[in-house]
């Protein structure tokens, strides 16, 4: 879902650790000591980074750094794209799982390796994004994922569907597009 929101920034962000650094400090609250903190090197580093003294921090912390920016780069834009796609744009979901059914009696379908691209309804999306927001953690996403799946994809093949149980195992990627 993050690679999917950055895709729809609409400015790079900050190049230099020099950059970076200074559009974090406007943002966060706390000054460097703060961000310090939040990038695992000392105060003094952070005010190096600023300065532009140090250019090239070790990898642990131009990881942090990265993450950090883009967590926190165009959140106006971040929230355009949530509430469009929760209001008339909807997702696509794309994965690569194991797939399997509990249906009514007499149909025989177990568990299999599938790969789906499917796009999804704004109601659906909403509730993804509600969840995520809320703090939900990878098991519940992938069973509103499954479930959201199962609506879209699989209960659409006809009226002995609609009772259809769906499970998720094995997931291999899940990846999503804003629309």
């Amino acid at each position: 879902m993050e690679r999917a929101e950055r895709a729809q920034f609409t400015e790079p962000i900050p190049a230099s650790t020099q950059g970076r650094v200074g559009f974090l400090l406007g943002k966060l609250t706390g000054g460097t000591k703060a961000l310090a903190a939040r990038l695992g090197v000392s105060q003094r580093t952070v005010q190096r980074y600023r300065a532009g003294t140090v250019t090239r921090p070790r990898a642990a912390a131009r990881e942090a750094l990265q993450d950090e920016t883009c967590e926190h780069w165009q959140e106006d834009v971040r929230a355009q794209v949530r509430e469009h796609a929760a209001t008339s744009g909807g997702l696509t979901i794309s994965t690569r799982a194991r797939f399997g059914f509990d249906a009514g009696a007499g149909t025989s379908d177990d568990p299999r390796m599938r790969q789906l691209t499917q796009r999804v309804s704004p109601t659906h999306a909403a509730a993804i994004l509600a969840a995520r927001e809320a703090g939900a953690g990878e098991d519940e996403l992938t069973g509103l994922v499954a479930e959201v799946l199962a609506d879209a994809y699989f209960r659409t093949a006809g009226p002995g569907t609609v009772d259809l149980r769906v499970a998720m195992s094995d997931v291999e990627y899940i990846d999503f597009a804003f629309h």
